[in-house]
């Protein structure tokens, strides 16, 4: 059986993982006939704290039919990294890799799914304060090649579980900000972030993960695509253009994008001509694609799932009016959520986030 990794950069109780760790396991360890065996690698043992999570995580491991090999009782990178290799040579069936703020510094590429994107505040000083400047403040010698990959939007989970956290991140100088809205740029998008040598974050939407399948959700989106067996990658900072048009730019990204391209059938139907752009890199933002739009367009709409104030469209509405502005034929419309935290009420999260119907209506504004 090969070693499975679980690899996390969050302050997470350790206990928490175990389920986690068994589970990664799959079909192969229902049959296995010896003990689930688990690695755990932690950056330092010398704060109690820690220790007390160790000792946890063993025993309830252990309860569950696990057993655990402890690596690591030093806070050095190098060292951790040995500790991994070790585990690793010790066939255990599963990794648990809890690695210091430096391992991407050291020559790992860590890949760290978030779950929830709301707990990335959890995280933000690593990220902000450690990850997007070290390359700058070590004068380009210090390379932090981070992906993190973070699902984000209102799926009838709560406040808690349901911001559009894409915002929070697109001004911090020294991350590169992408949101994927199909399979096809999933994968090519997160190959390029991967093999990128400074911290990425990419922002998936819940509601595009479960179109079909056993783990399919009410209002989901099919956001499947044909993937070639070959390899390939997509930049980190260009938009795409998915559907032609002469009369209105619709500008969107994630469940949004889907949105715009159902606006767009309807709106065809009334003769109107609508231009759709997944703009997909939120940091840095393809003003070249969206530029040309404009040119031919003369009219953009733009929509976000989070809150209007302070949002992404603000940004990317004025990045218009600095490049682009003598083309437009009408001032920006932006269509965002209202600046109140997304309810839990399926009712109410519907008449909270932006739809078809109000897209619609921009159009339709924007066009008299």
């Amino acid at each position: 059986m090969k070693t499975r990794v679980v690899l996390t950069i969050l302050s997470l109780g350790l206990s928490a993982l175990i389920g986690l760790a068994l589970s990664r396991q799959g079909k192969e360890a229902q049959v296995a006939t010896k003990k689930p065996l688990i690695g755990l690698s932690m950056d330092t043992l010398k704060e109690a704290r820690w220790q007390t999570d160790r000792d946890v995580f063993v025993k309830t491991a252990s309860q569950l039919g696990a057993e655990v090999l402890v690596q690591s009782a030093n806070s050095d990178d190098i060292r951790q990294l040995q500790d991994v290799q070790a585990l690793i040579s010790r066939k255990v069936d599963v990794l648990v890799v809890i690695p210091h703020n430096g391992a991407a510094m050291m020559g790992m590429r860590p890949i760290a799914d978030v779950q929830y994107g709301d707990f990335l505040f959890l995280a933000s000083d690593q990220i902000i304060n450690n990850a997007s400047k070290m390359r700058y403040m070590s004068g380009g010698n210090c390379k932090v090649p981070m992906v993190m990959r973070a699902p984000i939007g209102a799926t009838g989970r709560g406040s808690q579980h349901a911001q559009s956290m894409e915002r929070y991140f697109t001004g911090v100088p020294g991350l590169k900000v992408v949101a994927v809205s199909n399979a096809y740029d999933a994968k090519g998008i997160l190959k390029a972030a991967v093999r990128d040598d400074n911290p990425v974050m990419i922002f998936e939407h819940k509601l595009l993960y479960g179109s079909k399948g056993a783990r399919r959700e009410p209002g989901a989106v099919d956001a499947g695509s044909e993937i070639p067996d070959e390899d390939y990658t997509l930049p980190l900072d260009k938009a795409c253009l998915h559907r032609e048009g002469t009369d209105v730019t619709l500008l969107g990204w994630l469940l949004m994008h889907h949105l715009n391209m159902q606006a767009a059938d309807v709106l065809a139907a009334e003769g109107i001509s609508a231009e759709i752009i997944d703009v997909r890199s939120l940091s840095p933002v393809d003003y070249v694609t969206i530029g040309e739009s404009i040119k031919k367009t003369g009219r953009v709409v733009i929509v976000e799932e989070g809150p209007k104030t302070g949002g992404v469209c603000a940004e990317i509405a004025a990045g218009i009016m600095e490049h682009c502005s003598e083309y437009l034929q009408a001032p920006v419309i932006r269509i965002a959520s209202p600046d109140v935290p997304v309810p839990f009420t399926p009712v109410l999260e519907n008449a909270y986030r932006p739809d078809v119907a109000r897209i619609l209506a921009g159009s339709r504004q924007i066009l008299q």
